[in-house]
């Protein structure tokens, strides 16, 4: 059974996936703004983008995987590619993360969404976030992004080592920016 996570909340992955945990997904998942029109309901897309920062324990960031790098320099995480629209049912997109595979001096992988043509979240419908077990496809954790607003960026949640274990820490942090460079400031104080 999965984790509903609210803001501020961090569980252990090792412990909630029953351990030997190597390998997560994090999954976003959202629907276009459903507009009523005078006769009929039109569906408006929106393109929000999941990425993935790589920080050292300096709060320097190393790397980043969005949709434009799909892949981290050291392979360790991979973006399966941009959704464009919002369509059709489960995760939109995917960032997948060999949580073995990352290297020792990052620290923190910060998971992130933006509204790429500027959208704004108060109008975006059932958005979420997910973390999932890749060995056998098990929800670990959920973190419904609940509350809307007028910003076009959030900082979802971060992973990050802690006595040679990977925890989870749901931010839920409002920010503005069409990119995930727009968000780097935002992010580091979060660290």
């Amino acid at each position: 059974m999965a984790i509903s996570l609210v803001k501020g909340q961090k569980i252990s992955l090792d412990k909630e996936s029953g351990g030997g945990l190597n390998k997560v997904i994090m999954g976003l998942g959202w629907d276009p703004i459903k507009k009523k029109g005078f006769f009929s309901k039109k569906a408006v897309n929106i393109d929000l983008d999941a990425s993935c920062c790589l920080f050292d324990e300096n709060k320097t960031p190393l790397d980043v995987v969005y949709f434009g790098q799909l892949n981290s320099k050291d392979g360790s995480i991979v973006h399966t590619g941009d959704n464009l629209t919002g369509e059709g049912e489960g995760d939109d997109e995917q960032i997948i993360v060999n949580l073995s595979k990352v290297p020792a001096n990052v620290k923190y992988l910060v998971f992130t969404v933006n509204s790429y043509q500027g959208q704004t979240f108060d109008s975006v419908e059932n958005a979420y976030c997910r973390l999932v077990d890749d060995r056998g496809q098990k929800e670990i954790a959920r973190y419904t992004l609940t509350g809307g607003g007028a910003h076009t960026g959030l900082i979802m949640a971060k992973l990050y080592r802690h006595q040679n274990e990977w925890k989870m820490h749901a931010l839920g942090d409002n920010a503005n920016g069409k990119t995930v460079a727009d968000l780097i400031p935002a992010i580091k104080p979060l660290l």
